[in-house]
């Protein structure tokens, strides 16, 4: 019996818009999950994801069990209490953040420095799975290798090895019924090595998949025959989550192949420095050409910020230092990304979907 069950609604080809129910509330596919790094998304309050309309808020272990450490949040009753989010919750395993610090990886699990303070920690699949459960979040991920491309083929088999590996270790370490743990398939962008990893984290058996190691240095044309690979052999009654993914081109694209669940820091970064997402493509507010402009930052969006403010008035924020102006446009893209992702559900319910992804691409592919 998994602990997250989903029922497709509406398909158009491979695309699929449905609902994921975890132990806790559901979530509507395709969905996009904005990501609060450390309990928050940089700028932004539990109010703010709440006005927003977003159903899921991703968590990282890595720096959740560093600062304020992962007792002080379950002390707090979960990151959901914690952050006075109402929401559904998932934590990453931190492997992603641990392998971009040249860690120390053995078979049994990896040594790593603090990004604060530089002491030395030691994760393993188990200790993954303890310190999430502790963290409390609706879904958990497994420990797993990610490696970075391009990378050799025997590197790449060394991940994909492991990662099965502690995939088996992590679903024997969990023990809350009331949290999913979805496996996640690795293996580069060869096609055979993420079909054979989907398979075997399929075996282990797990509430949902994670496909990982993807938007780490490769094309979106060498992504996508990978990502599909591993899609064909995952199961059609549970969800499948694209991490670390979230550019207009590559969501629609890995939609029209079946992912339901996708998180991304980019939108929140280039907002911070900047750029917005609009359905014309990047907007850099900082142009000199903005700074007499009455215009709002896109015309077709709903969000709050375009319906109050100038690019003028932003552009003004940015020049001057003022924190505001990152805020305004973080509050902007995700909510714009979260507006894209209800139209894909949309388009998939109508049957209009390959036009949607069409005019998506002649715009940002």
């Amino acid at each position: 019996m998994h602990s997250v069950r989903f029922e497709a609604t509406a398909t158009e080809g491979t695309a699929r818009t449905g609902v994921a129910t975890t132990a806790r509330g559901s979530y509507r596919t395709p969905c996009f999950m904005p990501v609060g790094t450390r309990g928050a998304i940089k700028y932004l309050s539990a109010a703010d994801y709440e006005r927003l309309g977003a159903e899921i808020v991703l968590g990282n272990t890595y720096h959740l069990m560093l600062r304020p450490g992962a007792e002080t949040v379950a002390h707090f009753g979960g990151l959901g209490k914690f952050s006075a989010w109402g929401g559904l919750t998932l934590t990453d395993s931190g492997g992603f953040q641990v392998f971009s610090l040249d860690p120390k990886v053995d078979d049994d699990g990896v040594t790593f420095k603090s990004t604060y303070d530089g002491s030395s920690h030691r994760f393993t699949p188990e200790i993954a799975v303890q310190t999430q459960e502790l963290l409390g979040a609706d879904i958990q991920m497994v420990l797993d290798v990610c490696v970075s491309l391009p990378s050799t083929p025997d590197l790449v088999r060394q991940g994909l090895e492991r990662t099965s590996a502690w995939a088996a270790r992590a679903k024997a370490a969990h023990q809350r019924p009331d949290q999913a743990l979805f496996g996640i398939v690795q293996g580069g962008i060869s096609e055979s090595m993420r079909a054979e990893s989907a398979q075997r984290t399929v075996e282990v058996g797990f509430d949902g998949y994670g496909i990982g190691g993807l938007s780490v240095g490769e094309t979106r044309a060498e992504m996508l025959p990978a990502l599909a690979a591993a899609i064909e052999h995952l199961p059609k009654d549970q969800p499948r989550y694209l991490m670390g993914v979230g550019d207009p081109a590559s969501l629609v694209e890995a939609v029209a192949l079946g992912v339901d669940q996708f998180d991304c820091v980019m939108q929140t970064r280039i907002g911070r420095h900047g750029t917005a997402l609009t359905d014309a493509g990047k907007l850099h507010v900082k142009n000199a050409k903005w700074a007499l402009s009455d215009e709002p930052i896109d015309a077709h969006c709903g969000c709050e910020v375009c319906a109050r403010h100038s690019r003028g008035y932003i552009r003004h924020l940015f020049q001057v230092g003022e924190p505001t102006a990152a805020r305004l446009l973080s509050i902007h893209n995700v909510a714009w990304t979260l507006q894209l992702m209800a139209r894909m559900r949309a388009a998939i319910a109508d049957g209009t979907f390959r036009q949607m992804r069409d005019e998506v691409l002649n715009v940002w592919g």
